[in-house]
């Protein structure tokens, strides 16, 4: 099904049809990182990229075994003296629970109006499948590509990247490019082509807090017998206070402020911070520091979150206990120049520094990824702009996200390549949600844009 109206540049329909029919193949294979019964279905997806690497032409092609899910590589070298791009998805997916708010099958591909509905459709293999296939048409439209293309595609992004980050710090001369480019984000909008340009990183992990040697009962030591999850409340209170701001001794220290032109581009982007709250978020007001915009409390300023708490009895009915420990899932968002390992180093002293007499607490890092800014002015950066601006027909924009893609802090670090990141999916995707989807639209012209991108560097 193709979009109405829709004018294609450089791809044929049947083409695009036939793109369709073999993404819906791999949607179906169940490829859940996170889950050990699924290895079997990783092993499978791998095969899956890279026969569709050796079918779109690329001329070397192997799976990169190691400690974790392989990697994909395929390579195609034939364009002396021109731009070497190295293109990097991953074949990995979400687990879909919970699959009783499913319209239909996680893994049974089904398309709904203009949109396609399952697993992985949006976050990534659908955005990974744009890479392949705009190298296949041209490959198929010209016999040659118009510059050197690589690609890497990972089984571990949903579940920590350990296999990749361990390869990349190698620095394998194998994957020597001037940029490496990134499907893995969305437009700001429909219809409005989107660059992002920067990304926050991570420090993900636990706060365990241990108090008596075992559960007591509240009614024999209630009074005299510590609690830890009441210390863990304290801990959580003493790391950021009730108007959102982070406690945290020197955390704030290495936050930049975005530049006035980035924060005047923002202000032009169509916004209405109340749709947001209602359509969105759908809670009763909007929180975070005071005296900064929405964007600038999701973009460009780091966080402090409770995921989880667990400890003492959470069952039905009643058992007065005072539990002998806690555990408190966290973790910070870092902008800009923060640094991971300084970040951990002050969330372990400002948790010693806040625990309650009676008590040990201690942070357990889990894992954590460093953030990133990519300078717009870089040509990679610019040309894909114009490939979006022409293949959409109206300007690109310029954006961060308030995610992490760990792997991008990661091919600055060990390659120091930029990247550039220009995704085709929408804010209402549902990534790692019931229901994701992948408007096909955007995956067509994701086709053509990313076609035209490598035209325009050889120009």
């Amino acid at each position: 099904m193709l979009a109405d109206g829709y004018n294609f540049m450089v791809s044929s329909n049947e083409f695009k049809q036939q793109a369709l029919s073999q993404l819906i193949e791999l949607l179906r294979i169940p490829s859940i990182s996170a889950l050990p019964e699924h290895k079997a279905d990783i092993e499978r997806a791998a095969g899956f990229i890279e026969s569709a690497l050796k079918t779109a032409g690329m001329t070397r092609t192997g799976q990169i075994r190691g400690a974790g899910n392989p990697l994909v590589y395929g390579e195609w070298l034939g364009a002396p003296d021109q731009p070497t791009i190295l293109f990097y998805g991953h074949y990995d997916v979400q687990p879909p629970d919970p699959l009783d708010e499913w319209k239909s099958e996680p893994f049974s591909p089904t398309i709904r109006g203009d949109n396609l509905y399952a697993r992985g459709a949006s976050d990534d293999k659908g955005q990974t499948w744009i890479l392949i296939k705009a190298v296949e048409w041209l490959l198929t439209r010209d016999g040659r590509l118009p510059v050197n293309v690589k690609f890497l595609i990972e089984g571990e992004e949903e579940s920590g990247g350990e296999h990749i980050e361990a390869y990349l710090a190698s620095k394998p001369a194998q994957l020597a490019a001037g940029a490496v480019v990134i499907c893995d984000t969305e437009m700001f909008a429909p219809e409005m082509p989107t660059i992002c340009t920067g990304l926050r990183g991570l420090v993900y992990g636990e706060i365990h807090v241990e108090g008596a040697r075992q559960d007591l009962h509240s009614g024999v030591y209630g009074g005299a017998a510590p609690n830890p999850l009441q210390a863990l409340a304290e801990i959580i209170c003493a790391l950021k206070d009730k108007d959102g701001r982070i406690r945290i001794p020197g955390f704030y220290d290495r936050v930049e402020k975005p530049s006035p032109a980035e924060v005047e581009a923002w202000a032009s982007l169509p916004f209405d911070e109340e749709k947001y709250r209602e359509a969105e978020v759908g809670s009763p007001a909007l929180t975070g520091e005071p005296g900064f915009s929405v964007f600038e409390r999701t973009w460009a300023r780091p966080t402090f979150e409770v995921h989880g708490i667990r400890g003492g009895f959470t069952g039905e009915g009643a058992k007065t206990v005072i539990p002998a420990r806690a555990v408190a899932k966290v973790s910070t968002r870092l902008v800009a120049s923060q640094q991971p390992g300084e970040a951990i180093d002050q969330i372990t002293t400002a948790v010693a520094a806040a625990c309650p007499k009676g008590v040990k607490a201690q942070f357990k890092l889990l894992h954590a990824a460093a953030p990133s800014l990519v300078n717009t002015a870089s040509p990679y950066i610019a040309k894909a702009a114009a490939a979006l601006q022409e293949t959409f027909g109206a300007r690109t924009v310029y954006m961060r996200s308030g995610g992490s893609i760990p792997v991008v802090g990661l091919f600055d670090r060990h390659l120091g390549i930029p990247s550039v990141m220009m995704g085709f999916g929408l804010p209402d995707d549902n990534l790692h949600s019931p229901n994701e989807k992948f408007y096909l639209p955007n995956f067509y012209r994701g086709i053509d844009a990313t076609a035209r991108y490598l035209e325009m560097l050889a120009a």
